[in-house]
């Protein structure tokens, strides 16, 4: 159990890590088109998938874009903060199950 907890929160951690790098990308990609140029903000796409054990996964599949929206830097940044929080709270429960587990190996040691 303490394995799929570690798997998922990995996964989630590696989501949102490629979720802050379309936004990056969207932040970097508006700066260099210049007040007049346009540039079609792209946003993440993820998808719940079950592995073999039947555990629900976090997957990044990919980044589209909305040709018609140009980036608003406010919606970047909170998207930005979203995904950071996000990363953290996998953060944090990565770091408690594999607590859970080095106590497990301390108490079953004689």
């Amino acid at each position: 159990m303490s394995l799929d907890l570690l798997g998922s929160a990995a996964d989630g951690m590696q989501a949102q890590r490629r979720a802050l790098d379309v936004y990056a990308r969207n932040i970097a990609a508006a700066q260099a088109a210049g007040p007049r140029g346009r540039y079609a903000r792209s946003v993440p796409i993820f998808s719940l998938l079950r592995d073999s054990n039947g555990a629900r996964r976090l997957r990044f599949l990919g980044a589209r874009s909305e040709p018609k929206r140009d980036v608003n830097m406010v919606t970047e940044m909170v998207a930005v903060l979203d995904a950071s929080r996000a990363y953290a709270a996998d953060a944090a429960l990565f770091s408690i199950g594999k607590r859970v587990i080095e106590r497990t190996i301390a108490v079953e040691q004689p």
